[in-house]
């Protein structure tokens, strides 16, 4: 029997697809339309108002946009104060900053301890869980397995169409808490079925908070340093917020805004995180950094290096898509404060083992860039590293697998997805309907045996 979706028939098809679909960039000019809801000086369109999350990069000056460095707040708080009381403290800072997102303040010591407490207890995932949805069903994508699996979780919460905010507040936190164990439990099942590798998973550990449970439940021994946990935790408070207007999180609250359920919005904010535009990016970065490596013989010579970046951008080497990963946003101009405080972080952490000079040459790709760019591509259009320069290093450093860069940012994300569904469910009250301006030509209808 012949398939319909075959050879040349299909080419064909798709080709008249192409024909039929493709709109041509100068009618976007013509209709006053801003592509990807962008500004022609590439800042967003203001589509909403939060008290979240300020992600701040320039400042508007007479119609002019003025970078200066880039401020990253939640509820009011800026991202080193926060990074920087809980390292002179020497404690642990994501359950905390999850508090402040999902609830509007920071915690006393007795709520911060109910929190942390109530989290270790709701990271069990439902009984048979593991093996119906994971064991039998593994994923090579990790990040598609962490879709599927809060989707299906819908299934066994008695509760799940409940839009009350209580309702909503124990779902989100239930998430925050088992996205970390069904992230390591399908990497586990992912190496035993697509890399023929043993599969160890461990019991989980009530005593451990999100940065310590990660490690623990991922590598063999179970063994980490305090250094270690605590470079996550930072990490992890780096990505659980970054506004509304972020692809997942602006994902995250569509979805809301139709009324449909928790577990179907967050999933959905999982899937635009995948992909390399949004928080795939890190992955991309180290490949770059891979085939910088195998091709550039002394890191530590600028003049190689530059060579290198140059051919890079003019698509001769690595991925031949003529970027510099790790390098612009579309907010941060000068700097991005996540990038800053990781780098420091990694820096320390780094000093004095192998993979210090890999930092080194990464450090070298964002010095040299910007002066590269204007001499290649004539823009002088100010440039700074984003957090995935560094992130996906400070993973590998971790000891942390490829394939889990991208899921680590959505456990980490999870917090501030909720923060912004709940936050729809209050003030939102209506459907996000943006408008799209129709071009097709109207056409008379053609009987079936009359067409060719």
């Amino acid at each position: 029997m012949p398939s319909f979706i075959s050879g040349a028939n299909i080419t064909g098809l798709c080709k008249d697809l192409k024909d039929n679909s493709i709109i041509e960039p100068k009618l976007y000019e013509k209709y006053h339309v801003k592509r990807g809801l962008r500004n022609s000086d590439g800042t967003g369109v203001v589509a909403g108002i939060t008290n979240i999350c300020n992600v701040h990069g320039y400042l508007m000056n007479e119609g002019e946009l003025e970078p200066i460095p880039g401020q990253l707040i939640y509820r009011g708080y800026n991202i080193n104060d926060l990074v920087e009381n809980v390292e002179a403290e020497d404690r642990y800072g994501y359950e905390e900053t999850t508090f402040l997102l999902l609830f509007g303040h920071l915690p006393n010591p007795k709520e911060l301890q109910n929190f942390n407490t109530y989290i270790s207890l709701k990271r069990d995932l439902p009984t048979g869980f593991v093996e119906d949805m994971i064991l039998k069903a593994p994923s090579k994508n990790i990040m598609n397995k962490l879709a599927r699996s809060v989707l299906a979780l819908y299934s066994y919460d008695d509760e799940c169409e409940n839009k009350g905010i209580e309702s909503e507040m124990r779902t989100a936190v239930s998430l925050i808490s088992k996205l970390p164990v069904i992230m390591a439990n399908a990497y586990q099942v992912k190496r035993r079925v697509f890399d023929n590798a043993s599969m160890i998973m461990h019991p989980i550990n009530y005593e451990e908070n999100t940065a310590q449970c990660i490690l623990s439940l991922l590598r063999p021994d179970r063994q980490y340093t305090k250094d270690e946990a605590q470079m996550l935790d930072r990490l992890l408070m780096l990505q659980a917020e970054h506004g509304g207007g972020n692809n997942s999180t602006f994902t995250c609250r569509v979805l809301t805004s139709s009324g449909t359920d928790p577990y179907s919005a967050y999933s959905s904010a999982i899937c635009s995180l995948k992909g390399p535009r949004h928080g795939g990016a890190n992955l991309q970065v180290i490949h770059m950094l891979d085939n910088f490596k195998a091709n550039i013989k002394h890191w530590d010579n600028e003049g190689e290096v530059a060579d290198y970046m140059r051919r890079t951008l003019r698509k001769e080497t690595n991925d031949g898509s003529g970027l510099i990963y790790g390098m612009g946003h579309a907010v941060y101009t000068i700097s991005d404060p996540r990038a800053v405080i990781l780098k420091k972080k990694a820096f320390e952490l780094a000093k004095g083992k192998e993979i210090e000079a890999e930092f080194k040459l990464l450090e070298t790709i964002e010095r040299l860039t910007p002066e590269i760019f204007l001499e290649e591509k004539g823009s002088a259009k100010t440039m700074c590293a984003n957090v995935d320069m560094y992130s996906g290093l400070v993973y590998r450093m971790l000891g942390i697998p490829d394939e889990l860069f991208t899921p680590l940012f959505a456990v980490a994300r999870m917090a501030g997805w909720a923060a912004h569904r709940m936050e729809e469910i209050l003030t939102g009250n209506r459907i996000i309907r943006p408008a799209y301006k129709a071009i097709a030509k109207e056409h008379e209808y053609i009987k079936l045996e009359e067409r060719e």
